[in-house]
């Protein structure tokens, strides 16, 4: 039997509403902020069609937890923000971390710091997305470049919520929220479908903190047969606090460790011509659209230019950036920002591979020209290398 499916041309802050929802999201709260707005109007709309709920709350701290109590009570849970009110967020991020309570949280990336240029893009955010929120802890972040990529990676941000009992940061910019693109809304078949695992021990027996091989313990919601005890303070296997040291070093390792050492599982990326590669752009969101097309340009030019996607952002796909930097002779990172995910490439670049950026603030996306630029700047800097 034929899977029914709607060819739209929408957003892509609507695309990642119908994406919510068909990973089986019917929980939204949230604060309207530009250039997220629209994902907070369309969950407005679709979530009642969906048998679902929409609640706007009164500021994004309230939001945060809104969703963390739905998502305790067994409804996958999403919001909506940018910048400032990912700022306002963070701590409840951690309560989120700390309890190990799945739940997505979109940030529409503008301009800052502060209030900063409302409506316009930045990518500013990269650091902050994995480091926001204090103590030692993982996190997922996924990073979509496409309207498609709205819809399709918003179920895996479920997915993986789901499976690693985690928040997980869906990092999208001003340019991929507004932009219109032809999407495809599939229907999506169950067992593309991850949900959380449920106990199914005797009830005095439950553990909601008792990690099972995968890392995961099964999670239980609020209301039902099983006792659920969640707090932001460190706990033992039954979410009563506990402050032994050897307690506190096994939980906080764990929180790391269930998704570091599910790196092959969570990371991915997308590689355009990297078979037979000089130079390598790498790049995450908006910034990819443009070197896709300066890659293209570069190519007719005769010059061998290639682009590696990162799609996952945190975990820092670092196998894949390594292969890049072992096998370019130069690396070039064209980002929204004064230089954020460099930081990230120069600190695994053990090859003396010419590392560079390409850097807006000013409220403009990186143009091609800009990264044609750059790759002729390289070409000539480094002439012994390229001959």
């Amino acid at each position: 039997m034929t899977k029914k499916q709607d060819i739209r041309f929408i957003q892509g802050n609507v695309a990642m509403v119908e994406g919510a929802i068909a990973a089986g999201a019917r929980f939204y709260a949230g604060y309207p902020i530009t250039p997220s707005s629209e994902v907070a109007e369309a969950s407005s709309i679709r979530l009642p069609q969906e048998d679902g709920l929409y609640v706007q709350m009164e500021d994004e701290i309230a939001s945060i937890a809104a969703i963390i109590g739905a998502s305790a009570s067994g409804k996958k849970s999403y919001t909506a923000t940018s910048g400032p009110g990912f700022s306002l967020m963070q701590e409840n991020l951690g309560v989120a971390i700390m309890a190990e309570v799945p739940c997505v949280i979109i940030n529409v990336q503008r301009s800052g710091p502060s209030t900063g240029l409302a409506t316009k893009p930045a990518q500013g955010d990269f650091l902050q997305s994995r480091w926001g929120t204090h103590g030692d802890h993982g996190i997922i972040v996924l990073s979509p470049s496409t309207v498609q990529d709205c819809f399709d990676l918003m179920i895996d941000a479920f997915n993986y919520a789901e499976k690693y009992r985690t928040p997980v940061i869906f990092l999208a910019d001003e340019i991929v929220g507004h932009i219109r693109e032809k999407v495809v809304i599939r229907e999506v078949d169950e067992n593309e479908i991850i949900n959380r695992a449920q106990p199914d021990c005797e009830p005095e027996e439950y553990k909601p903190f008792n990690h099972t091989e995968n890392g995961v313990a099964p999670l239980a919601p609020f209301g039902d047969k099983y006792v659920v005890r969640l707090s932001g303070s460190t706990h033992d296997e039954r979410g009563f606090p506990c402050s032994r040291p050897d307690n506190a070093d096994k939980f906080i390792r764990h929180y790391t460790d269930k998704i570091e050492k599910n790196y092959k599982d969570i990371v991915k990326v997308r590689k355009y011509n990297l078979e037979d590669v000089d130079i390598t752009l790498v790049a995450f969101g908006g910034s990819t659209r443009s070197a896709l097309e300066a890659m293209n340009m570069a190519r007719k030019e005769g010059k061998k230019v290639g682009v590696l996607q990162l799609v996952t952002l945190w975990p820092f796909p670092e196998d894949e950036v390594i292969d890049a930097l072992i096998n370019s002779k130069a690396v070039i990172v064209p980002e929204m920002n004064l230089g954020q995910m460099i930081r990230e490439v120069k600190r695994l670049n053990d090859f003396n591979t010419v590392v560079q950026g390409v850097n807006r603030i000013d409220s403009m996306a990186i143009t091609p020209k800009e990264i044609l630029d750059k790759i002729a700047e390289v070409e000539n800097e480094s002439s012994r290398i390229f001959g």
